[in-house]
């Protein structure tokens, strides 16, 4: 930037300041929060329900957190099945998109239907994915996205069983897409081999996503069970949370289905939605670094202090993984993950990073109540990226397997907007500036 533009920005910042007192004299909802910290209400559905406290004679009572997908509650989804029927996101998809539980007959088809849609168009993979790599994984998916709807023969049908189809489709195609660009991303700018596996229909989403970025192919049962737990756990949290609301809001104004996902998945890069599971990640390896894997309790409060007070890590004062803008006893996504997150440390021989992790977020959360007077909780983001790592996943990969979860909350919403809302999303913003007279040129 130059030193002229860079000088106008700085005098236009003091010109232009918006003092943060007037949100409360004009009763703004800054951020979509209310004073309490609940979140403002735009919307209804029946899809998920995310639930972190209660309200008393107008009083919030914070609770341990609860999440539902249409009704049921995730933990009992997760803990009633058999043992044996080991891959429950494809189920979990089905859930959502269509309000019910399917029946074993109806799960099978669904899977088929999604499997037969795993096939990318004819040349893609040369055309699209091996000849123009890029080093950013989001912004090479929100480009994939966006190019799909050049060989969708009808790409602007926003009607609702359209949206479902181009929906499923794209549920079904961005894990191979994920995992063929980065095999691209990585040969290109890495130097490392080329190799690219086909994807199986007879596989879940899960295990062909490790099947695909593995050399081998292989991967354990624990594996394979925990990545699709993640998926699980990240299919859809409530229409108030950024992405979804983004999509949803793209959605309204009636546009296709490819800009909607393009635009969910850039909200999902930022930090402070999908990119914090890369933040604590950093954050952890960081603190190891410092202080070893097993420190005493005194050396993790002294050093969970010195982030709070902005002298390690970033210095921006934040301890990732922690605290949450619904949950406030409890994260329920965080406490099955951190389950799973155990029993993968446990056959990769890391019990000690995990039982790291464990006594440091036992004693931030403690050490922010003490602070601030507040309950928090650790939040799914807290374990997954350490899950991710025994799972051998890329780190430019954290964020993706968000998306690739998220896929079907995006499409659920899209489609629950489009059928009982129809309204295009259009809120207001409070003028506070002074009215001013126009100087002409020469005389200024």
């Amino acid at each position: 930037m130059s030193e002229f533009i860079n000088y106008v920005f700085k005098r236009s910042q003091t010109l232009n300041k918006i003092d943060n007192q007037l949100y409360k004299k004009y009763d703004v909802k800054n951020g979509l929060r209310n004073e309490d910290g609940t979140g403002v209400l735009v919307g209804l559905t029946k899809i998920s329900d995310v639930v972190g406290y209660k309200k008393e004679n107008g009083k919030k009572i914070d609770i341990d957190g609860k999440l539902y997908y249409r009704g049921i509650k995730v933990s009992d989804f997760i803990s009633g099945h058999d043992p044996k029927d080991r891959f429950l996101f494809e189920e979990a998809c089905f859930l959502i998109l269509f309000g019910y539980l399917p029946n074993k007959e109806e799960l099978e088809s669904f899977k088929k239907d999604l499997a037969h849609r795993y096939e990318l168009p004819i040349n893609y993979l040369n055309v699209r994915l091996l000849s123009f790599p890029m080093q950013n994984m989001m912004n090479k998916l929100q480009q994939e996205v966006l190019m799909l709807y050049t060989y969708d023969d009808n790409p602007d049908d926003v009607s609702p069983d359209g949206t479902l189809d181009k929906g499923l489709d794209l549920i079904a195609k961005i894990p191979e897409i994920v995992c063929y660009a980065y095999r691209s991303k990585v040969h290109y700018y890495d130097t490392q081999s080329l190799f690219i596996h086909p994807i199986r229909e007879d596989y879940s989403i899960a295990e062909n996503i490790l099947q695909m970025l593995r050399i081998d192919q292989k991967f354990t049962e624990t594996e394979a069970m925990v990545l699709d737990m993640c998926l699980v756990l990240h299919a859809d949290h409530g229409g108030g949370n950024n992405s979804t609301f983004t999509n949803v809001v793209m959605s309204s104004t009636g546009t296709d289905i490819y800009s909607c996902f393009a635009g969910a998945i850039g909200s999902l890069k930022g930090p402070k939605h999908g990119g914090a599971n890369l933040a604590v990640a950093k954050q952890m390896k960081k603190a190891i670094d410092e202080i070893g894997l097993k420190p005493t309790d005194d050396q993790i409060l002294t050093l969970i202090r010195k982030i709070l007070d902005k002298d390690f890590n970033d210095k921006t004062g934040l301890i990732y993984g922690i605290g949450h803008a619904v949950y406030t006893l409890s994260d329920p996504r965080c406490v099955i993950l951190s389950q799973k997150c155990k029993e993968l440390a446990i056959e990769k021989g890391r019990l000690d990073e995990y039982e790291f992790y464990n006594r440091f977020e036992k004693m931030a959360i403690q050490e922010i109540k003490e602070r601030k007077g507040i309950n928090v909780c650790a939040n799914v983001d807290f374990y997954s990226g350490l899950v991710y790592d025994m799972l051998g996943i890329p780190k430019d990969l954290y964020t993706l397997l968000f998306v690739i979860g998220r896929s079907v909350g995006w499409v659920a919403h899209n489609i629950e907007n489009k059928l009982y809302s129809g309204k295009i999303i259009r809120p207001a913003g409070k003028y506070v500036g002074d009215k001013k007279k126009y100087v002409k040129l020469n005389e200024r």
